[in-house]
């Protein structure tokens, strides 16, 4: 039965799709849902292959018993607006909320997964839930050279083809508003995410209370210096 839900979930490379979401994408880099349109189409086995991994570890045989849902957690914004200052969940909150998003945003955003199989569709969300947790561990920011370097991050994390397209549409059309600068930041984000712990298995509920510091240390996430540079040069040619 497994077998057959991996040949019949996401293997069919929709390129048309894609290309028309990519050419939306790329006239509007805000276009949130052309992301996730273009990740389905070209996605291939990554999300298969993803689950299968999950359901090997410790939390991810806890989230799929227990129906966990992650972003019960992530709205509720009183819980984490009372973490300490310097926890990832105080950090994440500051992130979020400082930037006008929700965690509901994201996932009305997100395309619908109700024709996934049930654990199919529980971690295409919970993957889907971890994106803004992700820019706050590696302190990627939502500028469009920030989430190249988290898409980078995160091809190399779940090796889906649609994310890689992406991040080389992106990476050229920056290279001409920022400079060769941007190869660099998103080839040294890439070797991050390679590095990097798996972190769609990771236990966010329970790191969400840790200080962020900590978090990046057993997560073996290196502070993202290439990208800084680049917003560095970027922000000095400005006031130039």
């Amino acid at each position: 039965m497994c077998a057959q839900l991996t040949a019949t979930v996401g293997n069919r490379l929709q390129v048309g799709v894609a290309l028309r979401a990519l050419r939306q994408l790329i006239a509007d880099p805000e276009d949130t849902p052309r992301v996730f349109e273009i990740m389905r189409a070209l996605g291939g086995p990554a999300l298969a292959r993803g689950l299968r991994r999950f359901r090997g570890s410790a939390v991810g045989r806890r989230v799929m018993a227990e129906d966990v849902d992650l972003i019960d957690t992530l709205r509720d914004r009183h819980t984490l607006a009372a973490l300490p200052t310097g926890t990832l969940g105080r950090a994440y909150y500051d992130f979020i909320y400082g930037e006008s998003l929700s965690a509901e945003g994201l996932a009305a955003a997100s395309e619908n997964y109700d024709d996934l199989p049930p654990d199919y569709k529980r971690f295409a969300e919970r993957m889907r839930d971890q994106h803004d947790l992700w820019h706050t561990v590696t302190q990627y920011g939502r500028d469009t050279l920030g989430e190249a370097c988290l898409l980078a991050f995160t091809y190399a994390q779940t090796g889906n083809r649609g994310v890689g397209v992406i991040v080389l549409a992106a990476a050229w059309k920056l290279r001409e508003e920022l400079g060769n600068g941007v190869f660099k930041a998103i080839w040294r984000a890439y070797q991050a995410g390679r590095h990097a712990s798996w972190l769609p298995e990771q236990d966010w509920e329970a790191l969400l209370s840790l200080p962020l510091a900590d978090v990046q240390r057993q997560l073996a996430i290196p502070p993202p210096l290439s990208y800084r540079e680049v917003l560095a040069s970027t922000l000095s040619t400005q006031s130039a």
